[in-house]
């Protein structure tokens, strides 16, 4: 049995969270087993390099440590929930995966798409996300939204330019593969993004059932 891997991506204060659990009681109302998720985390280990990750820290952490970082914690990510989860059939719901890896260390950093790819490759094989939602609005409003919600964690402390190249990677991959991504627009108010998802919720239960 093969589950259905399903990843929320998109920038600061875009609302992922939220709509992730609102998206897993939709499925859930319909008998299906949902695992939620997140990266980078997802187990103890994994929650513990995040924090590295996130912490504001005196000694500027180099990009490269940060990329190498980020694929160490999908590596444990993957073998000790993502991997059993699909294997038994349940759909994974993951706030995050590679592709927040190629919006912020690839187009945030300026790393090489190339060096983020053998990475990819080495750490996941050939798995990759059976869906993709990506949660677009403009940089001020969700910046505005993460500052509203109380002390930045340090990619929230980048500037204006930083996530100009977040968000610009992340729909020019969205461009390049329609048959992966979806477009949800989170600038609309929450009622309006939920109304969004029931609109999908035909396609991610028609993709669950094979």
């Amino acid at each position: 049995m093969t589950g259905l891997f399903i990843t929320l991506e998109g920038p600061e204060g875009a609302g992922k969270s939220t709509n992730r659990e609102y998206l897993a009681a939709q499925l859930r109302a319909d008998g299906i087993d949902v695992l939620l998720t997140r990266e980078p985390g997802g187990t103890p280990l994994a929650e513990r390099i995040r924090e590295l990750l996130l912490a504001p820290s005196d000694e500027a952490m180099h990009a490269d440590t940060e990329l190498l970082l980020v694929f160490a914690a999908r590596a444990q990510h993957l073998a000790e929930v993502i991997r059993p989860a699909l294997a038994r059939g349940a759909v994974v719901l993951c706030d995050r995966f590679t592709d927040a890896t190629y919006a912020y260390q690839g187009g945030g950093r300026g790393l090489s798409h190339e060096r983020i790819a053998a990475l990819e490759s080495f750490v996941q094989g050939d798995l990759r996300p059976d869906l993709t939602l990506v949660f677009d609005l403009p940089v001020e409003v969700g910046l505005a939204r993460a500052s509203a919600r109380g002390r930045l964690d340090r990619f929230e402390q980048e500037g204006r330019t930083f996530f100009d190249a977040v968000r610009s990677t992340y729909l020019n991959r969205a461009k390049a593969e329609p048959g992966r991504y979806r477009l949800v627009d989170a600038a609309q108010s929450l009622p309006d993004v939920q109304r969004s998802l029931d609109a999908l919720l035909p396609e991610l239960l028609s993709l669950h059932r094979g």
